[in-house]
């Protein structure tokens, strides 16, 4: 049975340390964690867009194919760390450096993947040693152009003199021109009206948003890196609890989509969504209705129903909330408990979605942050709260036998 371990929460974590354009002058510290969080949802956009007709059995295997390549380059990447694109792609395009580099990286990963499962770890030496054209190979690729050219954008104007800005951009353009096959990359490249365009541009703003904006943190975080991590835990423990493919699946998305209505709320902490005993629905309320407004009429208006339906589901929006377990049976969802998602509806034909355990994963995210800023040095009363709050939660509690989450915590000494 796969198993999670304390280094593998602080491998995905540690994007949040790895500096982005680190020899370019930046108006804000751009980290890899963000950028993978909107690569992941550019990329789950054009799955939406281009497996309208493709059999769902295939639909399925694409969205784990994509799901699954989003973390391996991401492991990959984190292994790498600042070797430049240019030299990088020098070493891809000799096979037998890149052959040596790859098995360094393997080496690297190991032993902190491994606690996954056999599974895991064979698909992750596939991926990282066979290069094919697969459509969820494709995707990935042109949402990871994509998102690094937005990054460019917001440093373009302040590196005018630097000699290498001109080649980059006309790099970017060209690489992005191979994907317009693709449904949904021809918008996104010449029309930055497009209703897709602007909301790939929404979501992108949540890098600009931190978390816990009024406590010192080293490193700080950003909404869209949070909701990347959560998305690669929910996964993992979905390997965990024997999840079926539909659910991890949604477990993934729906943890990178838990905090889109901060886009709209800025990150409200629990403890002022608690104090007063209406407040939390009235935000609730308010952020139903700016997410009508600014993001599903918009996506509505641009034609794109299919990409707003699972949205809504994934964020609880037309039933409970993001972290309530549902499935969707005839049609129409429905709240279950844990252990009936788990023993009863824990099947592809029932859409299973896990809120329950996309909290779980949510507070560790939360708990790793408070701890790897007290851990660098930054000590104060919300960060040592935040951490005594999390570890009393999940004291007792385990989501199976093996999945111990109070004792995963309590490695955190």
């Amino acid at each position: 049975m796969p198993s999670i371990r304390k280094s593998l929460l602080q491998l995905i974590f540690s994007g949040s340390f790895m500096k982005r354009w680190n020899d370019k002058l930046r108006p804000m510290e751009l980290v890899e964690v963000d950028k993978q969080g909107h690569k992941m949802i550019l990329a789950f956009v054009l799955y939406i867009l281009n497996a309208k007709k493709v059999p769902e059995k295939e639909r399925n295997d694409l969205a784990e194919d994509i799901i699954l390549g989003g973390i391996f380059d991401y492991l990959y990447r984190l292994v790498i760390t600042d070797i430049k694109p240019p030299i990088f792609y020098k070493i891809k395009a000799n096979p037998a450096h890149y052959y040596q580099l790859t098995q360094w990286v393997l080496d690297q990963l190991q032993p902190r993947v491994q606690p996954l499962g056999k599974d895991f770890w064979h698909k992750l030496k596939e991926y990282l040693t066979n290069e094919d054209s697969s459509l969820a190979r494709r995707i990935l690729e042109a949402a990871h152009i994509f998102a690094s050219q937005w990054e460019f954008g917001l440093i373009k104007e302040l590196n005018r003199r630097d000699e290498e800005i001109n080649e980059i951009e006309e790099n970017f353009f060209n690489c992005l021109k191979e994907y317009t096959d693709l449904v949904g990359v021809p918008e996104l490249i010449n029309d930055p009206k497009a209703e897709l365009t602007r909301f790939i541009n929404l979501c992108g703003q949540l890098r600009f948003q931190k978390r816990w904006s009024q406590t010192p943190r080293i490193p700080e975080t950003s909404v869209l890196g949070h909701m990347f991590i959560v998305a690669c835990y929910a996964y993992f423990f979905s390997l965990a609890v024997g999840a079926c493919a539909k659910r991890r699946q949604n477990n993934f998305f729906a943890g990178l989509f838990h905090d889109l209505p901060e886009l709209l709320t800025r990150d409200i902490i629990s403890p002022v969504k608690q104090s007063v005993k209406r407040i939390g629905n009235l935000i609730k309320e308010y952020e139903c209705k700016e997410l009508d407004r600014r993001v599903f009429n918009l996506l509505n208006a641009g034609g794109y129903k299919d990409l707003v339906v699972r949205l809504k589901y994934y964020l609880g929006i037309d039933i409970g909330s993001e972290f309530d377990s549902t499935i969707i049976v005839d049609g129409e969802a429905r709240i279950v408990t844990w252990e009936q998602l788990q023993n009863q509806y824990n099947e592809d034909r029932f859409d299973p979605k896990d809120g329950y355990l996309l909290k779980v994963c949510d507070n560790l995210a939360a708990f790793i942050e408070a701890y790897t800023a007290t851990r660098n040095g930054i000590v104060n009363e919300q960060l040592q709260q935040a951490q005594w709050r999390i570890r009393n939660k999940y004291q007792q509690s385990s989501l199976i036998e093996g999945v111990h989450i109070g004792a995963l915590l309590a490695d955190f000494d």
